[in-house]
């Protein structure tokens, strides 16, 4: 089962994409800050299960998203990120792939194509955004 980090913080967001991703095999952990989810990425690297895929949004209260992919590359750079934003084609989210993001999926995709897109990044198909 993979384990996938989603770091938003909005609750109907991470909402839609738990029911969206439960047709794939996978265990979500939520973080509604970027501080919870350095904590929720740090506590499951010492458990020796580092997520397999961390859903990162830029707007965080606190810490941005920008700031909180650095600091979890920090900790693992073997650390897969993905942005997923309505702030897709903005220096912001360059700034996100600068910080160790592989790519940003915009949020304009829908939830449909953005389980398909999360579904062959974890089977480790290529992705085009």
């Amino acid at each position: 089962m993979n384990k996938i980090l989603i770091v938003d913080d909005e609750e109907a967001i991470q909402e839609l994409i738990q029911i969206y991703l439960s047709e794939l095999d996978v265990k979500i952990y939520p973080a509604l800050t970027g501080e919870e989810g350095l904590e929720k990425y740090a506590e499951l690297m010492k458990e020796g299960n580092a997520p397999d895929l961390v859903i990162m949004n830029l707007k965080l209260p606190g810490m941005d998203g920008v700031e909180t992919t650095k600091k979890i590359m920090e900790m693992d750079k073997s650390a897969l990120i993905y942005g997923f934003t309505a702030s897709f084609s903005t220096d912001w989210a360059d700034e996100l792939k600068k910080a160790g993001a592989k790519d940003v999926i915009p949020r304009t995709v829908g939830f449909t194509a953005f389980r398909e897109i999360v579904r062959k990044i974890l089977a480790g198909e290529k992705v085009n955004l």
